[in-house]
């Protein structure tokens, strides 16, 4: 038996996916005019997606975008649909077609049921800081984006072997699993200010279980070769310094490919960096030089 959240989306995708559009395409800026889209995408796991590309028929370069997670029910509800427009409208300046997916149990779409364990791995539920399950946590997105690969690609949207996958804090976490499969068509992967598990209780610097969040990283760096850029922020108040160095260590140490770079402070919480158009002119210029080196 299917999903409400199932029925609901594939009734809407047909009519999303042709006439969704926010507005008329955005002014010209650098030559380059951008068609800005909700998309419902009929996944094994049904969900909206902000999308913004070039205008054109493509196919482009994609890039996929994963945000982080909301700590309870009430905030998921209100999960913004467009959370890194900014950002994603620079990748889209520069060619790519660039998919934020809202995970299941965000926004609109917020419908948790419990019993059925559907969505849980799709938000916060990392267990108790006694034995996180940080490992599952990750793995549960990294699926979503090999599905969003696969569905735009058969759509032919997409240049499927030309895939950057950018994720923030969980999402950036999830993008970290992602490297550990190593799927062909990943190019590249750039993570700002990722982890699990931070801010527990509500409290600044205050981790779920951070000794456990490190091995998890090394496991995952012992199995990942994707070229990786990792973003963190010096006031960041869910992983500091101190434990994103470390993480950056046993990934690195166990084998995985990541180049670290820890920015000023920003702003009052510099986890949310990349949330703000005024950081852009901060992270462009490390992310041009990366994806540069790509090529």
């Amino acid at each position: 038996m299917r999903s409400p959240l199932t029925a609901i989306l594939r009734s809407l995708a047909t009519a999303l996916l042709l006439v969704a559009t926010l507005g008329t395409p955005a002014r010209a800026e650098d030559e380059v005019r951008l068609q800005e889209e909700i998309w419902a995408l009929p996944l094994p796991l049904p969900m909206f997606a902000y999308l913004v590309r070039p205008v054109g028929d493509g196919p482009f370069p994609l890039v996929i975008m994963n945000h982080g997670v909301s700590l309870t029910p009430t905030d998921r509800s209100f999960f913004p649909l467009v959370e890194f427009r900014d950002a994603a409208k620079w990748f889209a300046k520069r060619g790519y077609l660039v998919v934020a997916p809202v995970g299941s149990g965000y926004g609109a779409a917020a419908i948790d049921i419990p019993e059925r364990a559907i969505y849980g791995p799709f938000f916060s539920k990392v267990g108790r800081c006694t034995n996180p399950n940080f490992h599952d946590a990750g793995l549960a997105v990294a699926q979503v984006d090999l599905w969003i690969i696969d569905y735009l690609a058969a759509e032919k949207r997409i240049i499927p072997k030309d895939v950057i996958v950018v994720g923030q804090s969980a999402g950036g976490w999830a993008s970290i699993a992602l490297s550990s499969v190593n799927p062909p068509q990943v190019k590249a992967i750039i993570t700002f200010a990722a982890g699990r598990g931070g801010r527990v209780g509500g409290k600044p610097n205050n981790n779920c279980a951070p000794d456990k969040l490190v091995a998890a990283t090394a496991d995952f760096g012992r199995t990942s070769r994707v070229p990786m850029l990792w973003i963190y922020i010096e006031n960041d108040t869910f992983f500091g310094p101190d434990l994103s160095k470390r993480m950056h260590q046993a990934f690195t140490a166990a084998g995985g490919r990541a180049e670290y770079h820890l920015m000023p402070p920003f702003g009052n919480d510099g986890h949310f960096f990349i949330g703000s158009p005024d950081a852009i002119p901060l992270w462009s210029p490390l992310v041009t030089k990366f994806l540069d080196a790509q090529k």
